[in-house]
């Protein structure tokens, strides 16, 4: 008897330790269980057991205005660009300016030898030769008329003689000045000079080169204080952008600059394969924009648009489609599609359409998605 009754004392004793040990060995036992999820047949309606444990956010409204960011390149200014045009043929004998080089008005940039100049120094000096014995003869002939000796016609004629040989005579010697040579010291070398202060940014002459007048232009210059971007805008784009609309460039050279431009012509024609319009803007250049190179442009409407604002783990991508999950007024989670925008600071994101402000939706809406999934 007293050997029954010690038994069932031990097994009172060992219960509570017992109980202990499986509670220290199942520490999910008084957790609650998990959001049971039921979807719905139509495949985009979620409904759990607890809504309210799903964390939601208010979708916001924000004014901004529409951008569009575009690739580009730097042009020159055709109306600041200037053709060096030569008004004499001949032989190249010096070259005092290169590609790239810097010039101002007036500088020497290169020198011809050229049967033009002499042809033209021949025909100045016979109409000096002619212009003196005009001028003799009218002299003369104004004194012979004083004493009666020839008529009035024949004071005339010789007058007439005079003014012609005059004409020709300041004719050849402006021939020789447009070609760039001193009437008074005969030459047979003409100088090409800068008709423009800017930057030679086309060179198609080289030492020795035969010089056509009025042919190819050796030298092209251009002031490159201000500079063109040109981008190009697909044309599904196009009715973004207005003649006037501001435009933020960075150089891919100088990503941490930022330069303003205006746009100043929208191209009348398309490309025919790539479907894009020429977009033009004028900006000024500080010195460091090089022709050639690449640009990225942001442009920005006139107007001020509303758009939706919510954090972006909000937005759900699947199948190459934005959704979010909006709660219902029976508090089931309704999966609806829409169009996300441009990233904001502070992980949010615009949405241009498809969810208006004031909306309710899930928080992260990835971890709604993979409840679904399980």
């Amino acid at each position: 008897m007293k050997k029954i009754l010690f038994i069932w004392i031990l097994l009172a004793a060992l219960l509570p330790a017992i109980g202990c040990g499986q509670e220290n060995a199942d520490p999910k036992a008084e957790a609650p269980p998990p959001a049971q999820v039921e979807q719905e047949q139509n495949g985009g309606v979620v409904q759990v057991d607890h809504p309210e444990q799903i964390s939601l956010v208010t979708a916001v409204a924000r004014n901004s205005r529409p951008e569009l960011v575009v690739t580009g390149v730097v042009t020159p200014d055709v109306s600041r660009s200037v053709p060096v045009v030569s008004l004499a043929s001949g032989r190249v004998v010096e070259i005092r300016a290169r590609l790239g080089d810097t010039v101002k008005k007036d500088d020497v940039l290169l020198r011809v030898r050229s049967n033009d100049i002499s042809g033209g120094y021949s025909d100045y000096r016979k109409a000096v030769a002619d212009e003196e014995l005009a001028r003799t003869q009218y002299e003369r002939a104004e004194d012979l008329h004083a004493h009666g000796a020839i008529s009035m016609n024949d004071l005339q004629v010789a007058r007439d003689m005079e003014e012609k040989a005059k004409v020709d005579l300041e004719t050849t010697a402006e021939h020789l000045r447009l070609l760039g040579s001193d009437p008074d010291k005969p030459n047979g070398i003409v100088e090409i000079h800068a008709p423009v202060s800017g930057v030679i940014t086309d060179q198609e002459v080289t030492d020795a080169a035969l010089v056509q007048a009025f042919g190819p232009n050796p030298f092209m210059i251009s002031d490159l204080s201000s500079v063109w971007v040109v981008c190009d805008v697909h044309e599904n784009e196009l009715a973004s952008v207005r003649l006037g609309d501001a435009a933020d460039i960075r150089l891919n050279a100088y990503p941490g600059q930022l330069f303003k431009g205006t746009i100043s012509n929208i191209g009348a024609i398309l490309d025919p394969n790539l479907r894009t319009a020429k977009v033009r803007m004028e900006v000024r250049n500080p010195g460091i924009m090089r022709l050639g190179m690449f640009v990225t442009a942001t442009f920005r409407g006139q107007r001020q648009v509303t758009h939706t604002v919510i954090p972006s783990t909000a937005i759900l991508h699947l199948h190459d489609t934005d959704w979010v999950f909006a709660i219902t007024p029976d508090k089931k989670f309704q999966r609806v599609e829409i169009v996300a925008g441009p990233s904001l600071p502070g992980d949010l994101q615009e949405v241009v359409s498809g969810l208006l402000p004031g909306a309710q939706v899930v928080r992260n809406a990835l971890t709604l998605q993979n409840t679904v999934d399980q």
